[in-house]
């Protein structure tokens, strides 16, 4: 049973799997051989980048009162955004506000304040034609306001999708208090990008910051809510777009299609079902692109389901460029920096 429901399907099928060569070269590649992203930047920049923050002054200035800001959210400017894109020959970069977006405020400053951080983002698009798109954020997790900012950003503004966390407080995305919000962006069959938080459930846990491992954590339990509340199946024209791999996801994949439907209370789930779930939703690459990782990764989904990303300012566009060349042929490669994004976001589809 567990054999047929992990066989592969995937063009990676067709090739042997990564030896110890190819695995010591992803290796090399995490250990700072940037070499093969810089050839590559020297090339007409074509990547699309769906994993890149920006920081505006509004949000910097409401972080910094709240005692919440850090050095990479405080330093981030355009220029050296459009610098590092050059760096890793990526033509476009789809900005989105990272942790802790707007929850930390009341409603009404929360809403004030996504509008300013969306609008000074739609302004970076404008000076720079081509090179900067915008996940809108939302001021989550107040409903009523987030439905007005999805109407604005995608009505107005012409967002390229919608940027959520993966948590807020104590809920996950499946959570039934989101299901306006998620029922709107099914309606309008929109592109969500997901980041991490850091959750209030599981602060300072073995002594370690919160993106080392809750962040991962994070992202694979948004998941597993929006499977086994129903949600991702009643939300079918939903484009998710999920940071960092799935985070753990690769390593709990069994015990969602096997265990959990064992069990009583998910007797409605089948691996099969929940599997099949897995497979559509799409995964960026930032912060995993080493062989481990995309090795289990490509283990369930396909390469059509992989989107390339690299969490600027947090990491460097070049290593997350060779860390996918060390592992990818130039096929799976041409669809990840660009052509899976093409299909999620519209707007950059090559002419």
């Amino acid at each position: 049973m567990v054999r047929n429901i992990f066989s592969r399907s995937c063009s990676c099928c067709e090739m042997p799997a990564p030896g110890r060569r190819a695995f010591l070269a992803g290796a090399a590649a995490l250990g700072g051989l940037a070499i093969t992203g810089r050839a590559q930047a020297q090339a007409r920049p074509f990547r699309i980048d769906v994993h890149h923050h920006v920081a505006s002054p509004a949000w910097v200035a409401a972080l910094k009162k709240a005692k919440m800001d850090s050095p990479p959210v405080n330093n981030w400017t355009p220029e050296k955004s459009l610098a590092e894109m050059d760096r890793g020959g990526i033509a476009t970069s789809i900005l989105s506000v990272t942790q802790p977006a707007m929850g930390f405020l009341p409603a009404s400053e929360a809403a004030a304040l996504a509008r300013a951080s969306n609008e000074y983002t739609k302004g970076l698009a404008q000076a720079h034609p081509g090179r900067f798109g915008m996940f809108a954020v939302l001021p989550m997790p107040f409903v009523d306001e987030s439905l007005a900012e999805i109407a604005y950003a995608l009505d107005v503004m012409g967002a390229d999708g919608i940027a959520m966390l993966t948590s807020y407080g104590t809920k996950f995305l499946g959570d039934p208090a989101f299901t306006p919000i998620l029922e709107e962006l099914n309606r309008r069959k929109v592109t969500v990008y997901t980041h991490p938080a850091d959750p209030s459930c599981c602060q300072n846990l073995a002594g370690l910051p919160g993106q080392i491992i809750e962040f991962g954590t994070d992202t694979t339990r948004t998941i597993a809510s929006l499977i086994f509340s129903g949600a991702a199946a009643r939300t079918h024209d939903i484009n998710w777009i999920f940071s960092h791999a799935g985070g753990t996801l690769t390593s709990l994949v069994e015990r969602f299609t096997v265990q959990l439907p064992g069990l009583p209370a998910y007797k409605a789930f089948t691996g099969e079902g929940v599997l099949a779930e897995l497979k559509r939703f799409n995964y960026d690459t930032a912060q995993a692109a080493n062989p481990m990782t995309m090795g289990a990764l490509t283990q369930i989904v396909k390469p059509s389901q992989i989107v390339f990303g690299t969490d600027y300012p947090y990491r460097t566009a070049p290593e997350q460029v060779a860390g996918l060349a060390a592992f990818f042929n130039a096929g799976d490669l041409k669809l990840i920096e660009r052509g899976n994004a093409e299909r999620l976001l519209p707007k950059w589809k090559s002419t």
